[in-house]
């Protein structure tokens, strides 16, 4: 699978692109998706042995269950996200790198369309996080993280280290469930790549653009449905929707870069992914992909904090 000429130009004018059924649903997301449900018996199992959960609530889907772990003020989501956090880290730290997860980030068909924007050498950067987002009408009142309620505006350069401000990258957002207007789907401000990047601040538990910054921009949303990818430029502003359904909404956002270049977070692991140059150097051993990560893990484990971003709630456009 690859991108048209069309298709192409419009990513270009742009600085998004909408294309679906990119991942199949037999060879990569019902393995991804028993996957995470394998996870989640297993954070279950661990939550009635402490005493967090009653026996009885074992009941009910993936979905479901989600919805019961949060509202019953349990952590599901650094366990199953696909880094690590900011911050402290020690050797407990949880994050999940399975098999299907990288079978997911080198799956031929996603390698396919990043190819057709920045050229055959392309790494996976480790800028790359797992979304399972409740329905809004569940969320605390104070629930303002990124990875469970609605997305702020932002550009994905700004949440890079500034080291790979001149690298060539591409974000791949991957719908596991359709993503929809009510489910909190993506919303973007076409054409805003072609501008610069803009200053963001870190604040409520999200790296993004002031409010007044934004003002009288138009944005579209873009839903997608399960399987599709929705491809940014790095300077593309976006954000997302808030989860208005009664369901779960499910993605990956994960992202490529010319190998060689700076991944903006170094402290986190790549690999290469596809390579035309050098075939031998694609790491091809989801094993290895998770050893990496948890030498990085230790590592961190000896610093005080990681940090993965360069703004500062003090900066004089925060005020």
């Amino acid at each position: 699978m690859s991108l048209t000429a069309e298709q192409l130009r419009r990513f270009g004018e742009d600085g998004f692109l909408v294309v679906e059924n990119v991942l199949d649903r037999t060879r990569t997301l019902d393995p991804l998706i028993a996957e995470y449900e394998a996870v989640l018996d297993r954070l279950w199992q661990g939550w009635v042995r402490a005493g967090a959960l009653e026996p009885g609530d074992a009941g009910g889907g993936f979905e479901e269950r989600i919805v019961k772990a949060y509202t019953a003020g349990l952590e599901y989501f650094q366990p199953m996200d696909i880094s690590l956090p900011p911050g402290s880290i020690t050797e407990e730290t949880p994050f999940h790198a399975g098999p299907a997860v990288f079978a997911m980030m080198t799956d031929d068909r996603l390698l396919d369309v990043v190819e057709a924007i920045i050229g055959p050498e392309i790494t996976s950067n480790p800028i790359q996080h797992v979304r399972i987002k409740p329905p809004a009408v569940d969320l605390r009142d104070d629930e303002l993280r990124a990875h469970i309620a609605a997305t702020d505006w932002h550009q994905d350069r700004a949440v890079t280290l500034e080291e790979a401000d001149d690298t060539r990258m591409v974000t791949a957002w991957v719908a596991v469930s359709d993503a929809t207007v009510e489910n909190g789907c993506l919303q973007v401000i076409p054409g805003s790549h072609r501008g610069a990047m803009i200053p963001h601040c870190p604040e409520a538990g999200q790296v993004g653009i002031p409010a007044r910054m934004m003002a009288g921009r138009e944005a579209r949303p873009l839903p997608v449905g399960a399987g599709g990818v929705v491809l940014f430029h790095p300077l593309t502003i976006h954000g997302s929707l808030s989860n208005r359904s009664q369901s779960v909404r499910w993605s990956f956002d994960i992202r490529y870069n010319v190998t060689g270049e700076p991944t903006g977070r170094p402290m986190f692991p790549s690999f290469v992914a596809r390579s035309a140059r050098a075939p031998e150097t694609v790491l091809r051993d989801p094993h290895a992909w998770r050893r990496m990560w948890e030498a990085a893990r230790s590592r961190l484990a000896q610093q005080e904090t990681t940090t993965i971003h360069r703004w500062s709630p003090d900066a004089a456009h925060c005020a």
